[in-house]
């Protein structure tokens, strides 16, 4: 199933039609297909070229790794992620390498880096839902996740699956028109609080 954003203003279709949907099919994702994800993420651009993106990845290929992943998520995710194929989770590196410095634009590149990651799958026929609802700590300790890196997000990636699959509020959600606000409630000219016409 598509969903292709209803744009204000024309946008590259690739941009247009990722979305992040709930249903899933259960096919596995090919090794190489992840890794051109992969690959699309390490060109993400970032601050001095520190790169501090990571990804813990599991497939249900691994059930103990992917369960490892899937027992971090809020239950509300765990209903609908349970066919997703693919689970990964975001980590940024919280200091430059080269000083030990806080880098402050971390969560920003680590962003980037997923996003090309998702447009990436999207290219290669693949849906992907990026996720906040995971226990922080638990991620932490269970993926032993050393200090002085932050989990960001979780990720579930795969084919895309029937939406009737889904429990009803979900499947709702899932079938109703995407909606985003408007360009100019958000985007200021010169200054905060100055809208652009």
């Amino acid at each position: 199933m598509e969903k292709p954003a209803q744009t204000e203003f024309p946008i590259h279709d690739l941009l247009a039609r990722r979305w992040s949907p709930r249903a899933f099919d259960e096919r596995l994702v090919a090794p190489d297909t992840l890794r051109t994800l992969f690959e699309a993420a390490r060109w993400a651009p970032s601050s001095s070229n520190e790169q501090p993106w990571r990804f813990i990845v599991a497939t249900k290929d691994h059930e103990t790794d992917w369960n490892r992943l899937f027992d971090c998520l809020a239950e509300g995710n765990q209903k609908w992620v349970v066919l997703a194929p693919v689970l990964i989770l975001s980590v940024a590196s919280m200091n430059f390498e080269d000083d030990g410095k806080p880098n402050r634009h971390a969560l920003h590149d680590t962003g980037l880096a997923t996003e090309n990651l998702v447009l990436q799958a999207t290219a290669s026929g693949l849906v992907a839902h990026q996720m906040a609802g995971f226990d922080l700590e638990k991620a932490r300790a269970d993926l032993l996740i050393p200090s002085g890196y932050e989990p960001a997000a979780m990720i579930a990636i795969g084919y895309p699956g029937d939406a009737a699959i889904l429990p009803e509020r979900l499947r709702e959600r899932e079938l109703r028109p995407r909606s985003r606000r408007p360009i100019g409630e958000w985007t200021f000219r010169g200054q905060w609080g100055t809208r652009i016409p």
